[in-house]
């Protein structure tokens, strides 16, 4: 099954073409300053490498969140627009639950993480059991406290969220903490489309009303936080 997969969740732009789980071609920009301009060239650009066209192609995945507001919205609208004019199907993943496929066989529990806004995290916790990956909890946004209060024993840490706060969180983990390898931090197109496998052989494909998932915290815990962290006024 040759799947064209593309991930625009962050900074990080991927295109891979994966047939099952060979990757036929692939793209990886790390640093892309608009995926509006730079992804339609990139997914030409390796069509034509293997000399087929995308109609040719059995299905299309997408990364839909959590992530950057924009990113998110240029891959999703452009695999809808892709989808019209195909009629190919079309699976979204997860963007954390696509980042746990960087370390597919992995025997601890592995926790990718984002950046988000004031400073906070999403992240997730999955598990390998043989080739198959378990969610052990909902994908989740929240501070770095938060974060570390969800682990329970070991986990590999990775991703832009432990790339940024790494000095923080080994410091409140401690030994529970364990580093991924630097291939792994950035998330991938490849293990996208890995992950929208099983949804195609079930023929879970996307509706027709789609959106990125923003992961966000309940308003009312937010506003909470604020007067709780907001100083006291002596008068």
């Amino acid at each position: 099954m040759k799947i064209l997969a593309i991930e625009t969740a962050t900074r990080c732009q991927s295109v891979a073409i994966v047939d099952d789980e060979q990757i036929l071609a692939e793209d990886n920009h790390p640093e892309c300053t608009s995926h509006a301009s730079a992804l339609v060239p990139t997914i030409d650009r390796l069509l034509k490498s293997l000399n087929v066209s995308l109609g040719q192609l059995d299905g299309l995945a997408v990364s839909i969140g959590p992530g950057s507001f924009t990113g998110l919205r240029v891959g999703l609208s452009t695999m809808m627009g892709f989808r019209v004019a195909t009629k190919l199907p079309l699976v979204t993943v997860s963007t954390l639950e696509a980042m746990a496929w960087n370390l597919r066989g992995e025997n601890r529990v592995v926790c990718p993480t984002l950046k988000a806004n004031r400073g906070e995290v999403y992240w997730g916790l999955f598990q390998w059991e043989g080739d198959h990956l378990v969610r052990l909890s909902d994908d989740r946004h929240g501070s770095l406290a938060q974060l570390v209060d969800s682990i329970k024993g070991k986990a590999v840490l990775f991703g832009e969220g432990w790339l940024t706060s790494e000095g923080k969180l080994k410091e409140l983990l401690s030994d529970q903490c364990i580093p991924g390898p630097e291939e792994a931090m950035q998330p991938r197109a490849r293990s996208v489309g890995f992950s929208s496998l099983s949804s195609f052989r079930a023929k879970q494909y996307a509706g027709r009303q789609l959106s990125p998932r923003y992961v966000q915290r309940a308003e009312a815990e937010v506003q909470w936080e604020s007067r709780v962290q907001k100083p006291s006024v002596i008068r």
